[in-house]
């Protein structure tokens, strides 16, 4: 016998009707999905960083670009 609180009122599920099982079942499927969401969220804000963290690694310390590619980037890559 499984029992749920909602809204501080305990309800058991057996006695529900066929039309609150599903309701609750939707809800159940929503707070799953809500959990595998944060999950794939926390992942791809840690490879974010991670990238950032690489990108930083591959910049120049002073800064500037050299001189061939900043004329690139400023002619937009085509001579």
């Amino acid at each position: 016998m499984a029992n749920i609180t909602i809204d501080g009122v305990e309800y058991d599920v057996e006695q529900l009707s066929d039309n609150a099982k599903a309701q609750l079942a939707s809800l159940q499927a929503c707070e799953n999905k809500i959990r595998q969401l944060q999950a794939e969220l926390a992942m791809v804000q840690t490879a974010r960083t991670a990238y950032g963290m690489a990108l930083k690694g591959e910049l120049p310390e002073n800064g500037t670009v050299p001189a061939a590619n900043n004329h690139d980037a400023e002619s937009g890559g085509t001579h």
